[in-house]
């Protein structure tokens, strides 16, 4: 019998002595940045704040690498990607107050995505805590109050002796499935205090694993493999658990269509035979999703855009796996599994039987020909040559970012991400700004391969000053800038419903002299250059801004 003492590890006399004789002159800021180091993270993200300057300082003591950017949203912006491209908690850095609130869109979108962005914060002293109205600069009533609802965790550290703790806390909540941010609150004054604590050493904060009942998993595995007409809808969840080897295995065992969500490109190879590639917005995806009779979601809720804006009504079984507890069944009835979507998915493909059905790539087949058909008869060459030539250009391990632009509505249907984890977008909340601070984070995290940033001009004016921040850095990052004068997307929607927009047209400076002044590199381009012009910026190591000036359209809704 192994008893709880038996699992404390004994110190070295070397230890006891470091333990007993720490470096003077450290603070509570300190135990912070050693906390961080125990856990494992190695790049923090951030702005420093008046209220924070006791973290700040620590840095310099400290070997965690620092990225500072322009404005707290896009901070955040690149602590989520970071958290997405390499799986480990992403520290967020942040001051009190205004500095601390502009970070809730960034933080919202990682909730959204499932990102572990761990966001630390100072607060006012600890006397101004609790509701109290005492006149500190940047104080909130409950600052607290404004994260609770956007992220997975709150912890609040009152004394230096918390600070591990708390920290170690938010960096287990980030971690366990499903992912997501978590928020830590620091007082100024405990920040800045001087400590004699031990340094702090190796911390623990496995998570636990989400593991799918058994019982469940077998009654899975006997629908699929008697069902006349399985379909899989495979989510995000598939990208972030890293399973789209087993996805792979299970579709091909049971001879089963996969349609991959916006959230989820990637999880299934694009041009596999049982692809139904990410045509969700289109009624021929959906009447063969609703003609299924066993339908698999894994790691989808089953939101506005997978469900074909809520229009999706399947006529069949629903087993839904999901490790966000509060997604299952939340929009269809289904033999809910509270499960990480790896897991699930191996414990299926250990009880599931082999099912052959040789019609199902025909049938995929015939679905996407129909879906061919329809866009076709649009007049959108211009549209599908843009993303065509995207693809072209991008090296088929690059990772992509793309903010909410008419260009990356295209992409989420009709762009083959070749790889998972390889295309991202502010689609799980729907802000805008996102792509480029994103690319950003995802070249500090892999600086191996260029990343891609795909924005509008509207967007596009969300993130002008994290050019300084590319340039500071020389992070690997080509932004494409598709300038259609406005808001497009905005303008499409209120002139379909309204007969005409209001206040989508924009003043926009000249992006391409925009970014000579931070010294990036930058390339005015057309539809028939784009490709040259991309893959140029793409092998050109460092910075640099692509414009495009063209009036894209979406294709026609096919919901109704």
């Amino acid at each position: 019998m192994t008893h709880d003492h038996d699992l404390v590890l004994r110190p070295t006399p070397a230890q006891i002595e470091a333990a007993l004789n720490p470096p003077p002159g450290r603070t509570g800021g300190d135990l912070v940045v050693e906390t961080l180091s125990g856990l494992g993270a190695t790049t923090v993200f951030g702005l420093p704040g008046q209220h924070a300057l006791g973290t700040f300082d620590a840095l310099r003591r400290s070997p965690l690498r620092y990225v500072g950017l322009r404005a707290e949203n896009n901070a955040g912006f690149a602590a989520d990607a970071y958290g997405r491209i390499t799986g480990e908690a992403a520290p967020l850095l942040l001051s009190t107050g205004p500095g601390a609130l502009l970070s809730l869109a960034a933080l919202q979108e990682a909730a959204a995505a499932s990102a572990p962005v761990v966001a630390i914060a100072s607060q006012v002293p600890a006397a101004g805590l609790g509701g109290g109205r005492r006149g500190y600069l940047h104080e909130l009533r409950d600052q607290q109050a404004s994260f609770r609802d956007v992220v997975k965790s709150v912890h609040t550290a009152r004394t230096p002796s918390q600070i591990p703790s708390a920290i170690a806390a938010a960096w287990e909540s980030a971690l366990t499935a499903p992912h997501g941010p978590v928020w830590v609150e620091i007082p100024q004054d405990v920040l800045t205090a001087e400590t004699t604590l031990p340094v702090v050493t190796a911390m623990d904060a496995t998570p636990e694993d989400v593991v799918p009942r058994p019982e469940l998993t077998a009654v899975a595995a006997h629908l699929l493999a008697h069902a006349e007409r399985p379909v899989i809808v495979a989510g995000g969840g598939v990208v972030r658990s890293d399973a789209s080897g087993k996805l792979r295995a299970l579709a091909e065992r049971i001879d089963a269509p996969v349609v991959t969500t916006f959230g989820g490109k990637g999880a299934f190879p694009w041009k596999h035979p049982l692809s139904l590639q990410s045509w969700l917005e289109d009624r021929h995806t959906t009447d063969f999703l609703e003609d299924a009779d066993v339908l698999l979601v894994v790691g989808s809720g089953l939101g506005e855009l997978s469900s074909n804006y809520h229009t999706f009504a399947p006529r069949g079984r629903v087993i839904q796996i999901e490790a966000d507890a509060g997604k299952l069944e939340s929009n269809h009835p289904a033999l809910g599994i509270h499960a990480d979507a790896r897991l699930a998915l191996q414990a299926i493909l250990e009880t599931v039987g082999e099912r052959t059905d040789p019609t199902a790539p025909e049938r995929v087949a015939a679905v996407l020909g129909r879906v061919r058909d329809r866009i076709d008869a649009q007049d959108l060459g211009l549209e599908q040559r843009v993303v065509a030539a995207v693809r072209e250009a991008l090296p088929a391990r690059a990772p992509s970012f793309w903010d909410m632009t008419i260009l990356a509505y295209w992409a989420w249907s009709a762009f083959d991400a070749r790889h998972p984890n390889t295309m991202h977008s502010a689609q799980g909340a729907g802000g805008l700004g996102y792509a480029f601070p994103a690319a950003l984070g995802a070249a500090v995290a892999d600086p191996s391969r260029p990343v891609l940033a795909v924005s509008g001009d509207g967007g596009a004016m969300y993130s002008l000053a994290e050019l300084a921040t590319a340039r500071q850095y020389g992070l690997d990052v080509t932004w494409l800038i598709v300038d259609d004068g406005g808001y497009g997307i905005l303008r499409e929607y209120m002139t379909d419903a309204y007969g005409e927009a209001t206040g989508t047209e924009l003043t926009r400076p000249d992006f391409v002299a925009l970014a000579e002044s931070f010294g990036v590199p930058g390339v005015l381009t057309t539809p028939d250059t784009l490709t040259a012009d991309l893959a140029k910026s793409l092998a050109t190591p460092g910075p640099s801004v692509v414009v495009l000036p063209a009036l894209l359209r979406m294709f026609e809704p096919t919901h109704l």
